[in-house]
């Protein structure tokens, strides 16, 4: 039975989350001293060598990962905004620092010595080898071939850049929108919508408050009838956080600075020579190629709902002014429902999250050969958070932790993640560190009468952050900088990507899709009905996906130092997306976290590595989803490694050949 249940005490070291802002702060300034001893030390060596120097740096990188990932997640999941703060500054305090210590020439020097000495080099196993090389390259990358004044001009530079990518984020976590709408402008919501709901009274009025969290915001986008109503919300979703302006258009030319002090003509070059891609023509290429092949499909669904939108105009007796951004998920969801005769409100009443977790694990457990225990009484962040033991699927081998942070909350992060918390490694002297993830996700809660209900956009989410999970879980690696997602950037979305297939697949679906009253397993004829619409609307839903991975090229793509953010934003959505702007102004990129998040120059990776995704699970998945052999492989070859080698030796090891995007093309209604 999935998700067994243990009240034994909880195996492996149980790591503390419920710090105070001064054990914070003292576990910052803790970790910075030891690692500043080891760089001391090896930075002494007269004989440089890989056990002298490069075996201490990765060791302490090991030694702290669990501990620096601690006191820097806890600003995304706190309810008290002082160990918020506190996670805050640790975060960019430690920024700084690392930034200091991949400018310490010194360091630099004795790991170069190490990666010159060809003997030493030819000593060394593939994981060792790539692991001296990608330091050697890091130091490089972070200016040390600069001189002296040119790399204390660089570390100002990278230690700013550091500080706008964590107020970025913080500020949209922390500044949530909200409009107050009646019930008559709210016409097309369900009734639970309304359950549990927050009410104000305004002139008399009674108000339900609706906040720009997913769960509230998109519900209301695809259901209000009201044009008004979702052209309100809308705005206010995209005027959050105008302080974030400003802090991106300085990130965008910080980073072309750095770029172009390091010897690149973009940020976007700088960026991608670590990736699949290599170079800014290739990802162009993609982008251009796809957004090409989408537009006739695009256009085709675009007349249909037009069409949709201009009979209910006609009938409300009101003009016919186009489609606008806020029309996007209404009439799509509405083509959804008339064609394939789907709502959410219909399919929800068959996926509640404790029926869906339950199927999802049972989907990963059989794949991948693992048992999953829940700990009950486990020392958590919050009430609502789980902790589970995952062991081999014999129960012999602990294997890792995982913990699920499932509801939206005032102040946490407000998408849905994996995060990674500890590395697992094998210490020199035999002992075990075991791996440890956090799936932080924000699905729609229960209401007072009903349990939480998913859309089945929810489970597809579910099952792709799950992925991540077991990516950390299932990892084995020497050195924690490669372990699990740590992997080339356009290749770390593939093997979630490729597990949100099950959702799509009938005979995992009437596994654990059951109605929350009665029982009753979902109606084939509905699970016909969703997958036969599974590409409707593939065309503009992807050409969203081209804008965004073409706005983030046209920020990081350029040698202009004052590309407009803003601007370029509201221009190249008009123009990709097919749907027009709000008159008035708004400023939705700065609510656009990838992008001081870890994806500049790195959002093409969704649709590249959907290529690759789909290819995994038509040529080994498709034709028996329960296959004992592509399950082992997968977890072998797939998960296990890791970013100790180039992804594309692992595709190639699962398939047997190089991958291609035919699989990927018929995925999305393209042949």
């Amino acid at each position: 039975m999935t998700a067994h249940m243990s009240t034994a005490p909880v195996k492996g070291t149980v790591l503390n989350f419920n710090l105070s802002p001064a054990e914070i702060h003292r576990t910052t300034d803790r970790l910075i001293a030891e690692s500043t001893a080891v760089q001391d030390r090896v930075a002494a060596e007269s004989r440089p060598t890989f056990e002298s120097v490069i075996v201490p740096l990765a060791t302490c990188e090991n030694e702290q990962s669990a501990e620096y990932n601690v006191v820097t997640f806890v600003q995304s999941v706190s309810t008290d905004k002082e160990v918020r703060d506190a996670s805050t500054a640790a975060e960019e305090k430690l920024r700084e620092f690392e930034i200091e210590s991949q400018m310490r020439e010194d360091v630099y020097k004795v790991v170069r010595a190490v990666f010159d000495n060809a003997s030493e080099m030819d000593k060394l196993g593939a994981e060792d080898r790539r692991l001296v090389e990608k330091m050697e390259l890091g130091y490089r990358r972070n200016g040390l071939a600069l001189d002296k004044d040119k790399r204390e001009q660089l570390g100002v530079k990278q230690k700013r850049l550091s500080e706008l990518e964590v107020r970025f984020s913080r500020n949209i976590n922390e500044n949530d929108g909200a409009e107050a709408f009646t019930r008559e402008e709210l016409v097309g919501l369900p009734d639970d919508f309304f359950e549990g709901r927050q009410i104000k009274i305004e002139d008399g009025v009674e108000k339900f408050v609706v906040t720009t969290k997913y769960p509230d915001l998109v519900p209301l986008l695809k259901k209000a009838k009201n044009e008004t109503t979702r052209r309100r919300m809308l705005y206010a979703d995209e005027t959050r956080c105008p302080e974030n302006i400003a802090l991106m258009q300085e990130a965008v030319r910080l980073r072309l600075e750095i770029a172009q002090m390091l010897g690149y003509k973009t940020h976007a070059e700088f960026k991608l020579e670590l990736s699949m891609a290599k170079a800014p023509a290739t990802v162009l290429d993609f982008e251009d190629d796809l957004r090409q092949r989408l537009e006739p499909l695009a256009d085709r669904e675009l007349k249909e709902i037009e069409a949709l939108k201009r009979a209910d105009k006609e009938a409300a007796g009101e003009p016919y002014e186009g489609l606008f951004s806020w029309d996007f998920r209404y009439y799509s969801a509405m083509v959804l429902e008339r064609k394939h005769q789907i709502s959410d409100d219909e399919v929800k009443q068959y996926f509640s999250m404790q029926s869906v977790l339950r199927g999802v694990l049972d989907i990963y457990e059989r794949m991948l050969s693992l048992k999953f225990v829940r700990v009950e009484n486990a020392p958590v962040w919050h009430p609502d958070v789980e902790l589970y033991e995952v062991w081999e699927a014999d129960g012999t081998t602990f294997t890792g932790h995982f913990y699920l942070d499932l509801y939206p909350r005032e102040s946490k992060y407000s998408h849905a993640a994996a995060f990674p918390i500890r590395s697992g490694f094998t210490r020199a002297n035999g002992t075990k560190e075991y791996p440890v993830t956090a799936m932080v996700t924000n699905f729609p809660k229960p209401t007072p009468t009903t349990p939480a209900l998913q859309k089945h956009d929810d489970v597809i989410t579910l099952l792709h952050e799950f992925g991540h999970v077991m990516h950390g879980i299932c990892s084995r690696t020497k050195w924690a900088r490669f372990h699990g997602t740590s992997t080339e950037g356009d290749f770390v979305e593939c093997p979630s990507q490729m597990l949100e297939n099950w959702g799509w697949e009938p005979s995992a679906l009437q596994k654990f899709a059951v109605h929350y009253q009665t029982g009753e397993p979902i109606p084939t004829d509905l699970i016909k009905r969703l997958v036969a619409a599974k590409n409707e609307g593939a065309g503009l839903f992807n050409l969203r996906q081209i804008f965004f991975g073409l706005y983030d090229m046209s920020i990081h793509h350029t040698t202009d130092p004052n590309v407009d953010v803003k601007q370029n934003f509201l221009r190249m959505r008009e123009q990709i997306t097919h749907f027009s702007n709000d008159s008035n102004d708004t400023w939705g990129m700065a609510c656009f976290g990838h992008m001081l998040g870890g994806y500049d120059a790195g959002y093409f990776g969704y649709l590249w590595s959907l290529v690759y995704a789909s290819d995994l699970f038509e040529s080994r998945f498709k034709h028996d989803l329960e296959s004992a052999k592509a399950g082992a492989d997968y977890r072998h070859e797939i998960l296990l490694p890791g970013g100790s080698r180039d992804s594309m030796i692992s595709l190639e090891r699962f398939l047997g050949r190089k991958p291609n995007n035919k699989a990927f093309l018929r995925s999305i209604g393209l042949n």
